[in-house]
């Protein structure tokens, strides 16, 4: 499994300006501080909808495309088919491990949303990998969004799973908790 590409489609400026109208403000010059962009993250405000990322995977098991293709509010998947007349090969008789690429266009809300879920010590180890592999490519483009991307335990503060795997009551968490906290001072 690997991400063949990442695509950033927009700019932090796009984001400010579409903050400026929201508050009845023209369009601003250069690029927001990176103060600010992660407030408007954590913020979660619409404007963080302005950035728009594409990646693809190549070689995701078809189980572990399932689980990405749950999330559907501010992202599109394209996963290669596996229908009999295109590929010849009939469907019945593959595994839940055939390989598929799955290729995605998703907002920066989407992608906090995703790594809520996908983060998590309760998702698959495989599907953790695969998210891990974008957000390490995320992280090269647009650092303060990859500083926002943490499991829900962080996220909400507490862990809010039926079977908690425990993370929130250790130290690590306390810490891991009181850096995101600080991204916002």
């Amino acid at each position: 499994m690997r991400v063949e590409y990442i695509e950033i489609k927009s700019i932090w400026r796009e984001v400010a300006d579409a903050a400026r109208t929201t508050v009845g403000m023209e369009k601003g010059r250069g690029e927001p501080g990176k103060k600010w962009r992660h407030k408007m993250l954590l913020s979660e405000h619409s404007p963080i909808r302005q950035l728009i990322i594409k990646w693809k995977w190549v070689d995701l098991q078809y189980w572990v495309s399932v689980h990405f293709v749950r999330h559907k509010i501010g992202i599109e998947h394209f996963v290669s088919t596996q229908r009999s007349d295109r590929t010849g090969v009939n469907r019945d008789e593959l595994p839940q491990s055939q390989m598929v690429t799955h290729e995605c266009i998703a907002n920066a809300q989407a992608v906090i949303n995703i790594s809520r879920k996908r983060l998590c010590a309760q998702a698959s180890s495989e599907t953790k990998k695969a998210w891990n592999l974008v957000l390490d490519e995320i992280k090269k483009e647009l650092p303060e969004l990859y500083s926002v991307c943490v499991p829900e335990c962080i996220y909400r503060g507490f862990c809010p799973e039926l079977n908690t795997c425990g993370l929130a009551q250790t130290d690590l968490y306390a810490e891991r908790l009181k850096q995101y906290r600080e991204l916002s001072s």
